[in-house]
């Protein structure tokens, strides 16, 4: 299979350490990137964790909090100043064209086309796609309106039966159609049925990503059987009434996620600056969902085992 992973940025709240700096991730799919969420500091960590800046066309932004986009201007003027070519797609709230507008007219000075694509924070929707994947966009649940995101693998050829190929010797362009589930046709007419040529594919790959929310279950359908789910856990169970009242979730209520969504790992962050060791929130969400993991700076998850 190609390879399909996460690497993580930034996996602090609203406050960077030096050991964690704010949001941003960044999903590779067979030496493609997709950057999601920007948060300062995030071009310094594309360098110190060996991701091509000039690589990433597609950058996804969940809500205009200062944690998720105040790296972004910084991020648009090295992509000018290196002279990236083409274009630069960025998903987010109508808003942030606004906010970067006078920027803009300082720091892309050179080649870079920047479009800018709003997207819908009130329903589930389809915000990009190509051969190989396709993102989606979700509401989430927060003080400002912000929406998490799934990346799924587009759906595989079926394979093919080397001894049924090497049998009817089959020829070349008819085997590109029985991968797309044809049927093949002998010289005298009679047919051989796809199922008797081919394999069943990999099951499509999926990944997750739900930042600020409270625990918001309306989303379940839309990430349910995820192979991997990034929540944030920003607090404890202990103070569950501060997670409320910031629109925010604890350890425990992302694992509740995990498992009512049937997930296949959760790998959990944006930790609140009051937490030295997270652990804690670790073990917390290890009691109803134990394929939990907290996330590092410079962690990167394969979005699904090759053994699974």
């Amino acid at each position: 299979m190609l390879p399909f992973n996460v690497t993580i940025l930034g996996s602090s709240s609203a406050l960077p350490s030096p050991s964690r700096f704010t949001t941003s991730q960044v999903v590779t799919l067979n030496e493609r990137l997709f950057l999601i969420d920007c948060g300062e500091g995030t071009q310094i960590q594309l360098q110190k964790f060996g991701k091509k800046i000039g690589r990433i066309n597609h950058i996804f932004i969940s809500h205009l909090h200062g944690d998720h986009i105040f790296g972004l201007p910084g991020l648009i003027s090295t992509m000018s100043m290196s002279s990236k070519k083409g274009e630069l797609h960025i998903y987010s709230h109508s808003d942030l064209q606004v906010i970067l507008s006078t920027l803009m007219k300082f720091m892309n000075d050179q080649d870079l086309k920047i479009t800018f694509h709003p997207l819908n924070l009130r329903r589930h929707d389809v915000v990009y796609e190509d051969v190989k994947i396709r993102v989606e966009s979700f509401p989430l649940k927060h003080r400002v309106p912000c929406c998490g995101f799934i990346f799924r693998e587009q759906p595989h050829d079926l394979h093919l039966r080397k001894e049924k190929v090497a049998e009817l010797n089959i020829p070349f362009l008819d085997r590109i159609k029985i991968k797309k589930g044809y049927d093949f046709i002998l010289p005298d007419g009679s047919v051989i049925p796809n199922s008797e040529l081919t394999l069943s594919p990999e099951k499509p790959r999926s990944f997750a990503y739900c930042t600020d929310t409270v625990m918001h279950e309306r989303i379940i359908p839309v990430i349910e059987g995820a192979d991997l789910l990034y929540h944030e856990a920003t607090f404890s169970d202990s103070v569950e009434d501060l997670a409320e009242k910031t629109y925010h979730s604890t350890a425990k209520q992302a694992a509740q996620m995990a498992l009512k969504a049937n997930v296949g790992k959760l790998i959990i962050g944006h930790f609140s600056s009051r937490y030295k060791n997270v652990n804690v929130l670790v073990d917390e969400a290890r009691e109803i969902f134990p394929n939990t993991y907290a996330v590092n700076d410079g962690d990167k998850f394969d979005v699904r085992e090759a053994n699974s």
